[in-house]
């Protein structure tokens, strides 16, 4: 099987599998938000996690799983975000090197990453820029209302499915948020320290 090999040769993103992996788990994490059962979702991810871990070639034919999997625990540490909308609109891979330093995972999480990194670093690559993007989806004011704000000329259709490069509009806005990210709720600085600093 020559995917591994074909895939540690990849240099160019596939957005348009990355707007599919968007869609789709934005569409399943949407399902699963019940305030009636705010813990559905958070079950689910867990079993998804553990299926994942022993099989992650599942991903061949449920890929949407990762991001949904890793929804919530994946933090983009300041200064990333440019060089996530870079990417998104030059369609330009990174290395390796460079995408662990723009991701930080949660620890409970690193076995499944690194399971899925040993099976495919191009899927594990692509579940973080559909991560990326769900972060711009929870950022947009406009969102889940269906009416466009006059202060803005983007709204969801455009990252799902023409413009997936209209992620670098919100660069300057990334901008002034990472000037905050360390004020930002919930956000642990922890997670600026969890990467693969000990793999060779």
């Amino acid at each position: 099987m020559n995917f591994m090999h074909e895939a540690s040769m990849a240099t160019k993103l596939n957005l348009t599998r990355i707007r599919a992996l968007h869609t789709d788990a934005r569409d399943n994490i949407d399902s699963y938000s019940d305030p009636e059962n705010p813990k559905a979702l958070e079950r689910f991810t867990s079993k998804m996690k553990a299926v994942l871990l022993s099989a992650p070639d599942m991903l061949e034919s449920v890929p949407e799983y990762l991001p949904m999997a890793l929804f919530g625990q994946v933090k983009f540490p300041p200064g990333s975000g440019a060089k996530w909308n870079q990417w998104l609109s030059t369609g330009k891979q990174p290395s390796w090197d460079e995408f662990k330093v723009a991701v930080a995972f949660n620890n409970a999480d690193l076995p499944l990453v690194k399971a899925v990194r040993a099976y495919s670093e191009d899927r594990l690559i692509e579940a973080c820029a559909a991560l990326y993007l769900l972060t711009l989806d929870k950022a947009m004011p406009t969102q889940k209302t269906g009416h466009a704000d006059s202060d803005h000329d983007i709204d969801d259709d455009n990252i799902d499915d023409d413009n997936i490069d209209s992620a670098a509009d919100y660069e300057e806005r990334d901008h002034y948020d990472d000037e905050d990210a360390d004020d930002e709720e919930g956000y642990d600085d922890q997670y600026d320290e969890i990467r693969f600093n000990q793999e060779n």
